[in-house]
């Protein structure tokens, strides 16, 4: 690769510290001179954000979270925003929680503080996403960035280990795409393979002592250099496979990532080898491939689409939606026989590579 190229460092406050939660939110809230704030947590997220805003005074808690964030789910919250007269919005959870607060800030610019419980990375990324009439659309906008990311690696104990994994391997998805992502270049390609490093660590971590700090934290690591390079690189094929799939089948986001992404990894890296290389050294494995596989054996990870109620009857409309929309940067050209032969491996769960 040439050392010709332009990258944009998106500016956030990143807050980093196990236990320290509820003591950087309070500050980070005074900090902005707030005087109403929206708390957006989904039901089972709510005990943590109640913990974790202790030291705040709230004017609004919301919990109409939904994946894929609804357009109906975002007007909804849209609305009380503004019959509250909001002026910060705080949101405690994974990617949908972190969504629906996005959704509110892409129309009102209200700064968003995020205090992610998962590995999911929207909280890192200029990106939002919406779904409306079993499509999801995304798009990029700077004023949906959080203002401020706070990161305390006790909020993900609640996240069992099953779903820690799916989530886990969502956020090296983050970092796999940005290998070949539409505005690829030598930084976010380096986030990416330290975010692949800190995964590959921390996950067996967790999934060895889902209660242990460690791995927890280097997973949380791991997972936000994933998103900054996701956000500089832009999104690949895996992620816009993913998206449909989750926007017209609505599919669990985690784990349709988790599945989807070997698939994808097995079909890229030939066509290209530096990005292939890159991967494997950051796996400490010869080939990128056989990296993700034994990561992905060490965790049990989601095996096959069919499990989410994806089928091979639902390939064709799925080939037809998300060929057009495959980046040109993408290293192997897509066509209609490869996509249906990638999708149908997915759907019934073979080994990629194999």
């Amino acid at each position: 690769m040439s050392l010709n190229f332009e990258h944009v460092t998106l500016g956030q406050r990143v807050l980093f510290g196990s236990g320290k939660a509820a003591e950087n939110l309070a500050a980070e809230v005074e900090r902005f001179g707030a005087r109403k704030v929206m708390v957006i947590a989904s039901e089972f997220e709510a005990p943590i954000a109640k913990k974790v805003t202790a030291g705040v005074s709230v004017a609004l808690d919301y919990d109409d979270v939904a994946p894929h964030v609804p357009i109906e789910k975002a007007e909804k919250a849209r609305a009380a925003a503004q019959e509250h007269g909001i002026d910060l919005l705080v949101c405690v959870g994974g990617g949908s929680t972190t969504g629906l607060a996005k959704a509110i800030a892409l129309t009102s610019g209200l700064p968003i503080i995020a205090v992610p419980t998962t590995y999911a990375g929207s909280e890192a990324t200029n990106v939002w996403g919406l779904t409306e009439a079993a499509r999801k659309s995304t798009g990029i906008d700077d004023r949906v960035l959080p203002a401020t990311v706070i990161y305390d690696a006790e909020l993900t104990l609640s996240l069992p280990a099953d779903l820690s994994v799916a989530s886990g391997l969502n956020a090296l998805a983050h970092c796999v795409d940005s290998m070949w992502g539409p505005r690829v270049d030598p930084i976010n390609q380096a986030l990416a393979a330290e975010g692949i490093r800190a995964l590959n660590q921390g996950l067996p971590a967790v999934k060895h002592d889902p209660s242990g700090p460690e791995g927890r934290e280097q997973a949380l690591y791991g997972a936000y250099l994933a998103a900054v390079a996701f956000a500089s690189a832009g999104s690949g094929m895996h992620h816009k496979i993913c998206h449909v799939l989750g926007g017209t089948w609505n599919m669990p986001h985690a784990q349709t990532h988790a599945t989807v992404l070997p698939y994808v990894l097995a079909f890229n890296a030939p066509e290209a080898p530096h990005a292939a290389n890159r991967i494997a050294a950051a796996f400490g494995t010869n080939d990128a491939v056989e990296g993700l596989n034994k990561l992905r054996a060490t965790l049990d990870a989601p095996k096959a689409l069919k499990d989410y109620g994806f089928t091979e009857d639902n390939i064709p409309e799925a080939v037809d939606i998300i060929l057009p929309i495959i980046p040109a940067s993408n290293p192997r050209t897509p066509t209609e026989q490869n996509l249906t032969e990638l999708l149908r491996a997915a759907t019934a769960g073979t080994t990629p590579g194999l």
